[in-house]
């Protein structure tokens, strides 16, 4: 396919001869290497003059949908006006955001304003173990927290390198980047989402600080928590004394404005925001019990957490954030309630699919989250998907839907995102190319 995009082809090889490999983020190393020059509400240009209906989202912040009109509306203002980074003190407009999320999010009761998501999750850990005094760390596998050391291990791993399934148990490191001392390694728990058996055996045999998951797996589709796991996490980390961090960087705003610990009714010690606050621009937040938040001004140096960046709290990610929760506040709820029912519109669309068709599937949904697994039984973690999962087929589809006009990720199990701008008629058009793809040879049930 990767022919029939010369002008994309020109551009990448132009920025591959002063970026490694092209581009600012590995992750955006795809086939076919599609460069994109436009997006407006729920749709993208390419270099070629192509259109697609967009359901990959930048990896997922266009709740609002791409270049939203309130959005840029408020980034000009600030632009105009003369509101730049400062540098010293105080601003309006952070302290603006900072209300509009603590007094419509009950379990942030402070919060710090950062760039990234990584950044706000490698806070949220060092946070937990100034807290705590203990230095170990449990993470999810096949879930994903960011890039630094703490986090940045068993993704996507083999399970030949992985290994039976161990109940209770841990994994081993895994590490998805090179330069990771393995004196750190040591401190970090890989386990299974959805297995609260082996969170008590991790806390009972290491001195936890802090245990950090998406409260829906949304790296590897969308793999929802099993029915008391969440409440689960939080019993134990009060009985155990660790820090329960949500990782709602994808999740938050998105299913709720209080993110899936909204949905769900637990509520996280430590909570990170990201990708949809700002519709797309760079903004990141780290948040929850007002005393933890506090030692990031802890009257005694010796334990003060550092909370420092030349960027945090930028005027311009900070407005079009402003702008967007005031969107999703609007019409008591107008926005979630119309991507439920897209949400559902699809949902339907694709069992009729599967069913029609005969095919080997399972759609799993949440709000407007969902991803389509090649398997008889909707995934609970990992392993469960690693081993059923039909990873070839969902590519070749993957690759036919973006040949038909719809684009999503092209890589298996990545999760598919609607918008606010999505219409009814976009899904429609969707669900036609999707059942289109199938013609090349779906596996039969």
């Amino acid at each position: 396919m990767s022919q029939d995009f010369p002008k994309s082809a020109a551009v990448l090889a132009h920025s591959r001869r002063f970026i490694p490999g092209g581009v600012n983020s590995i992750n955006r190393a795809i086939q076919p290497a599609i460069t994109f020059v436009r997006g407006e509400g729920a749709y993208l240009h390419d270099a070629e003059g192509r259109r697609y209906i967009d359901y990959h989202a930048a990896f997922s912040p266009h709740f609002l949908g791409h270049n939203d009109p309130g959005v840029r509306d408020a980034v000009v203002r600030v632009l105009t006006n003369g509101e730049s980074l400062f540098g010293a003190g105080s601003t309006v407009l952070e302290g603006r955001l900072a209300e509009l999320i603590c007094t419509n999010i009950p379990w942030v009761e402070s919060l710090q304003i950062l760039n990234t998501g990584s950044e706000a999750t490698a806070q949220a850990i060092r946070l937990a173990r100034a807290v705590t005094g203990r230095d170990h760390v449990i993470v999810m596998q096949g879930g994903y927290n960011g890039w630094h050391n703490d986090v940045a291990c068993n993704l996507m791993t083999p399970l030949r390198a992985l290994g039976p399934r161990r109940s209770p148990g841990e994994y081993p490191f895994h590490p998805i980047s090179a330069g990771i001392p393995v004196a750190h390694r040591q401190l970090v728990h890989p386990i299974n989402f959805n297995d609260l058996d082996s969170v008590r055996y991790v806390g009972e045999r290491y001195p936890v600080a802090a245990l950090i998951t998406e409260p829906v797996l949304q790296n590897i589709g969308v793999v929802p928590p099993q029915p008391g796991y969440l409440a689960g996490l939080r019993r134990l980390a009060d009985e155990l004394g660790f820090v329960l961090i949500f990782d709602e960087v994808k999740t938050g705003f998105r299913h709720a404005l209080g993110g899936y610990a909204q949905v769900s009714g637990v509520r996280p010690d430590l909570v990170v925001y990201g990708k949809a606050v700002a519709n797309g621009f760079p903004i990141a937040i780290v948040g929850g019990r007002r005393d933890y938040l506090e030692w990031f001004v802890h009257p005694e140096p010796a334990k003060r957490v550092l909370a420092a960046g030349t960027y945090n709290g930028h005027p311009v990610p900070v407005a079009a954030a402003i702008a967007t929760i005031e969107r999703l506040l609007a019409g008591h709820g107008a926005v979630y309630r119309h991507v439920e029912t897209l949400g559902a519109q699809m949902e339907a669309g694709l069992n009729g699919i599967i069913k029609r068709r005969g095919i080997n599937a399972v759609v799993a949904r949440q709000g407007s989250a969902f991803c389509l697994y090649f398997m008889d039984h909707l995934p609970v973690d990992w392993h469960d998907l690693a081993s059923h999962h039909d990873f070839a087929l969902d590519e070749a589809i993957r690759q036919e839907a973006i040949r038909r006009g719809v684009f999503c990720f092209p890589l298996a199990t990545k999760q598919w995102s609607l918008s606010a701008a999505h219409t009814s008629q976009d899904v429609a058009v969707t669900l036609e190319a999707i059942d289109g793809a199938f013609s090349i040879g779906p596996a039969p049930l």
